[in-house]
């Protein structure tokens, strides 16, 4: 059935305003940490495969992080253990570790599937392939009292990612997907947070954009207003009034650290909304907010 006039110009002008964005970032990486609703509704999981599939094949290097926090609780209710969190981390002991990473390993190759379906070539990883990922025991300094350290287990700190594996990857057009599990120098595995994991990575990759997928239109003000555009004076200020904190605080601390460490822009975006990924990186208006250094 062929397009009425004005939806033959409406789609004309959707694909031409893209235009330069797909220019401008050309040959660009792109670090993507997936989570959310985008990672358990069925449809959405589908179309931002697609999304991704497309950035690659418009000329774009996107590389995927990806969580598993509502699988992973789930899993261990089955197994009748209540997951606990500690200033936004998991409490990662020999019995949740072991949970992290059947449930991170199962969603990893269901992302790559999807990826792969979509008509994309997808390899999916964690920090223990090669080594790539180096991590320590995480000691969390105390919101409370800023001279306490806590130990929360199995999660991990990381103090050097080896980008050699996912620039050899992209180099043959394959899209990593990458699951956020590091090693210790004894073999030890790490949960880390996987908004860190992104962060770190997009740094090391000197990545054109950090964007994070979340269950929220972005970042919200005291009064719940999206905030679509924040430096990283304002992103304090937002941190020592309370406006940002438990979960919220790790995902936005990682987008400040990677735009004051080389990324030009971190996105935090509404994985709710379809073709999300496409909306902020494609077009104009965006769906979420950005973040710059200044």
């Amino acid at each position: 059935m062929p397009l009425s006039a004005a939806t033959a110009a409406d789609r004309a002008r959707i694909l031409a305003d893209a235009l330069p964005y797909i220019r401008q970032f050309h040959d660009k990486t792109l670090v993507i940490k997936y989570g959310g609703n985008a990672m358990t509704d069925p449809d959405l999981k589908k179309k931002f495969a697609f999304d991704v599939v497309m950035l690659k094949l418009v000329g774009m290097n996107p590389v995927v992080v990806h969580g598993g926090g509502p699988q992973i609780n789930e899993m261990l209710q089955k197994t009748g253990k209540q997951g606990t969190f500690v200033q936004g981390m998991r409490v990662t002991d020999d019995e949740t570790l072991y949970v992290v990473e059947a449930v991170l390993g199962e969603l990893n190759q269901e992302i790559v599937g999807l990826i792969n379906q979509a008509g994309g070539k997808a390899v999916g990883l964690n920090g223990q392939d090669g080594g790539f990922i180096r991590a320590k025991k995480l000691l969390l300094e105390s919101d409370e009292d800023k001279t306490k350290l806590l130990d929360i287990g199995y999660v991990g700190d990381i103090y050097a990612i080896d980008p050699t594996l996912i620039q050899h990857l992209d180099a043959a057009d394959f899209i990593p997907v990458i699951a956020p599990i590091g090693v210790g120098e004894d073999g030890q595995a790490y949960n880390i947070n996987a908004d860190l994991v992104a962060s770190e990575l997009a740094q090391t990759l000197k990545a054109e954009k950090l964007v994070l997928m979340t269950n929220t239109p972005g970042v919200l003000d005291k009064s719940g207003k999206l905030l679509t555009g924040l430096t990283h004076a304002e992103i304090e200020a937002l941190f020592a009034d309370g406006t940002i904190s438990g979960g919220m605080r790790p995902k936005i601390q990682g987008a400040l650290d990677a735009v004051l460490h080389g990324v030009k822009t971190t996105h935090i975006i509404d994985g709710r909304v379809e073709h999300a990924l496409l909306l902020e990186i494609l077009t104009s208006e965006g769906v979420g907010t950005m973040i710059r250094s200044e």
